[in-house]
């Protein structure tokens, strides 16, 4: 196969895929050798075409700061319409969207749900109003966390459970849900770099565990910071433990221009059934 076979183009950006050994895929006919590659490469130029369309009509961002000091015990500040931690856009209004989607989805049994980490407790509030049997929160941080027992209190008679801690060291104390809605944050820069920047997704490290946690038939619910699909690494971290893959886009959202995090008005929303 020559380098020929695998250059591609557009107006905005070339790409070659640089051959360095005969050997690889050498089990493949040529034909088809080719075929699988040429795809590939296909699909990478369609994803960055599409990343360019998108970044044309949403807002700028800025520049997010590095995590100076871990958020699992850092200060909250609640600014106007956003949770701060420790100079950390943690999370803003403007995901309430959002976070319907993914309550929806948590909640379709009406069973018994966890959700890992409250935020701003708006999709806490969207979980209650869709109807579950029980509500069980996982809250890293202690200052939200009694911000979620703060609002516990407003709802009696609902069976809501509060456990305050890090995912990672308290789940294992928990039963089996019927549907899982994680929402949280890496608690410090090393977990940014390792499950945010280098993993398929966010998610990826708490699969076994939300895996491990769930019925027959459970939903995991979680947003994924791609636009409109998921990539094929994505998916396949997925369905080495879930049995089947559900994907919505919520379109319409607007981040504000300051916003660290999050650039385009679309979001991918995630049903990954057990």
């Amino acid at each position: 196969m020559s380098s020929t076979d695998v250059v591609r183009s557009t107006p905005h950006v070339a790409l070659e895929l640089t051959w360095v050994s005969d050997d690889y895929l050498g089990r493949l006919h040529p034909d088809l050798r080719r075929f699988a590659v040429r795809r590939l490469v296909d699909d990478t130029v369609a994803d960055l075409e599409e990343l360019h369309a998108q970044a044309e009509h949403t807002v700028k961002g800025e520049r997010r700061d590095g995590i100076v000091e871990d958020l699992t015990g850092a200060a909250v500040r609640r600014d106007g319409d956003q949770l701060v931690i420790s100079g950390q856009q943690v999370m803003q209004d403007w995901e309430r969207p959002l976070m319907a989607e993914l309550s929806r989805i948590a909640a379709r049994s009406h069973g018994d749900v966890l959700e890992v980490g409250f935020g701003m407790g708006i999709s806490a509030g969207l979980l209650q109003q869709e109807g579950v049997r029980s509500h069980t929160i996982i809250e890293s941080n202690p200052e939200v966390a009694e911000a979620a027992r703060k609002w516990k209190s407003e709802h009696p008679d609902s069976d809501i459970r509060i456990v305050e801690g890090r995912w990672q060291d308290v789940i294992e104390t928990l039963g089996e849900f019927d549907g899982v809605l994680f929402d949280t944050y890496p608690a410090n820069e090393r977990e940014y770099e390792q499950y945010v920047v280098r993993d398929a997704a966010y998610i990826q490290h708490f699969l076994p565990s939300a895996a491990a946690h769930m019925r027959p038939g459970a939903v995991l619910s979680y947003y994924t910071m791609e636009i409109d699909s998921l990539s094929r690494r994505h998916q396949r971290a997925l369905l080495g433990y879930f049995r089947s893959i559900e994907l919505s886009v919520v379109s319409g959202l607007a981040p504000p221009p300051d916003c660290t995090y999050w650039w385009a008005d679309s979001m991918a929303a995630v049903a990954a059934v057990r």
